[in-house]
């Protein structure tokens, strides 16, 4: 009988709370492992600051779409935004929170950082299997006096559902007619070869420890890991150092105000030094939201974060969203409502 009495009890709990009766607590998320370690920054800030608990898990975008579609989170994190019809048809609506690179790395002996130059064309003839030796002609004539070993090519790519694998293949797809028609884009695609590593970390952990290995993973996790990045040729003919400057080069020309749903890729932008895989990572939320106090801690979770994590964000090398496109997504998260009622309000000037 007590046990079913404590059940009870903890059932009336849990039914207040997804009410809204009482402040949310703490706010739960899942998806991209491309902004997490900015995230977390955040989390701690939020925590000290507002005493409000952030709990995000890192599964990769295509989980953090599964887990908000179940409602098993708060809200959903994805490095590929989604369509405004996919958006419309499940009643979704999504943002963006800062703006970052996607970066091959190699281990190849001899090879330092940012030494190897490659192009769009052969990256995707490596991860077709097609350029199978570092040595190959086609890297050697992007490197004259660079030192390439005959040491075979080790492909390594994302195993799980991932928005950085849809920047990475999208690209790929852009440069590589044979890409485009054999693979295609998406988070999640038929590797032609290659091992399969989880998460941006174990891409970058793969890569790190096997000698002629190349990847790819968000720059935080290049800057992490031991292996080298390469530099890629952009739209100019340029090869820029990936980094903040970098990737705000290639957001400059962002156009967010005519982008429906904020749908907005930023791959091969123009510009001298614009790193040509640049995109944004994006929250998703339901528009019309069960839990009151949830929906509303996630808005001013991510409120906070506009205002106070550009610091942050910058050290870790993302790109802060500027602020018109804050302020246009403020003015988005009035239309999220809980019962027909609006449940953000925008601070007075």
């Amino acid at each position: 009988m007590l046990r079913k009495f404590l059940a009870l009890v903890l059932l009336t709990a849990l039914a207040a709370c997804s009410q809204g009766d009482k402040p949310a607590t703490a706010v739960s998320g899942a998806g991209a492992t491309f902004p997490a370690t900015i995230y977390s920054r955040w989390a701690e800030g939020y925590r000290r600051d507002v005493g409000v608990s952030f709990n995000y898990q890192a599964m990769g975008s295509g989980a953090g779409v599964k887990q908000i579609q179940k409602k098993t989170v708060d809200f959903g994190a994805s490095d590929k935004p989604l369509k405004p019809e996919v958006l419309d048809k499940y009643g979704l609506y999504q943002f963006p929170t800062v703006m970052g690179g996607v970066v091959p790395i190699v281990n190849v002996k001899g090879v330092a950082q940012g030494q190897m130059k490659l192009t769009g064309a052969v990256l995707g003839d490596i991860f077709l299997g097609k350029v199978k030796t570092w040595n190959d002609p086609a890297i050697v004539a992007l490197n004259p006096g660079l030192a390439l070993p005959a040491t075979p090519i080790t492909v390594v790519h994302r195993a799980d559902g991932s928005g950085t694998t849809f920047l990475f293949t999208t690209y790929l797809a852009s440069q590589n007619p044979q890409w485009a028609s054999d693979v295609g884009a998406s988070d999640a695609v038929k590797w032609p070869t290659g091992l399969g590593g989880k998460g941006n970390d174990g891409v970058a952990a793969f890569v790190g420890r096997i000698d002629g290995t190349i990847g790819y993973v968000e720059f935080a996790y290049a800057e992490k890991s031991d292996a080298s990045y390469a530099l890629l040729q952009n739209g100019a003919g340029q090869y820029p150092v990936p980094g903040s400057a970098s990737f705000g080069a290639a957001a400059a020309s962002a156009d967010w105000e005519h982008a429906p749903g904020n749908y907005l890729l930023l791959l091969n932008q123009p510009g001298q030094n614009a790193w040509p895989i640049t995109g944004a990572t994006f929250i998703i939320i339901y528009k019309e939201q069960y839990s009151p106090a949830r929906g509303l801690a996630v808005l001013k979770f991510f409120d906070w974060a506009y205002s106070n994590g550009d610091e942050a964000a910058n050290e870790l090398h993302f790109v802060p969203m500027p602020p018109e496109v804050k302020a246009m997504v403020r003015k988005q998260w009035t239309q999220i409502t809980a019962d027909g009622k609006p449940l953000y309000v925008p601070a007075q000037p």
